[in-house]
């Protein structure tokens, strides 16, 4: 198994089970498909995983993507209570959930993937389906990862204007033309079109319907 700190960018896959067999043979099985993986004996272990490089959220341990392939029983820390922790952490959009059960866990396995868990695999599990899963997985992480980076990068963007710009610009993807933008903040019509060129440049667009866009799916994500 490769640590992810190694194989930096390259996607990883959590193995969290009690069962050292159980790890191993995941890890075998994931290495056939040339995908990395790595290994931790309890829940316990994979949050202070977390917990040592900051733990607010799963991001902190790799900002490559990822799944998580969780068992349901173990001692300690259960696997659902680890679960719970990840959801209220936020962290399932770009960790996905696998839940590793035995027959009798398979309502609280099914239970969970109606909480946000990606799936479950109930023991002994078939290789190639539980793989070709686990590929569906990484790149649902890969796609939200790759979503969370566009959104700190607009963040940052908005973050650059000025309050006057900030005032233009909520005009501007009103559709409203430049003179009446200057009536309505009484200003000249050359100063908002020194506003208006600024606000594009800082935010990366070329036109008031690209801008539109960039923002109401900005807003969309943060709701």
């Amino acid at each position: 198994m490769v640590a992810p700190d190694s194989c930096a960018g390259l996607p990883v896959v959590y193995i969290v089970d009690d069962e050292e067999v159980v790890r191993d043979a995941l890890a075998w099985l994931l290495r056939s498909r040339r995908l990395l993986s790595q290994g931790f004996a309890s829940a316990e272990a994979f949050d202070a995983a977390l917990a040592q490089r900051g733990g607010s959220s799963v991001l902190d341990l790799t900002d490559a993507p990822g799944c998580l392939l969780l068992d349901v029983r173990m001692p300690g820390m259960s696997g659902l209570a680890l679960f719970e922790r990840l959801v209220e952490r936020g962290c399932l959009p770009v960790l996905p959930v696998f839940f590793l059960t035995g027959h009798g866990d398979v309502p609280t396995a099914v239970a969970a993937v109606k909480r946000g868990a990606f799936d479950f695999v109930e023991k002994p599990f078939s290789n190639n389906a539980l793989v070709d899963r686990v590929e569906q997985a990484l790149a649902a992480s890969a796609q939200a990862l790759a979503q969370r980076r566009q959104r700190r990068e607009l963040a940052q963007r908005l973050a650059e204007l000025t309050e006057r710009e900030r005032d233009v610009m909520g005009l501007v993807v009103e559709g409203r033309p430049n003179k009446l933008i200057a009536d309505a903040l009484q200003i000249s019509v050359r100063t908002v079109e020194v506003h208006r060129a600024h606000i594009f440049e800082k935010m990366g667009v070329k036109s008031a319907v690209e801008l539109a866009n960039r923002l109401r799916d900005h807003d969309g994500a943060a709701a």
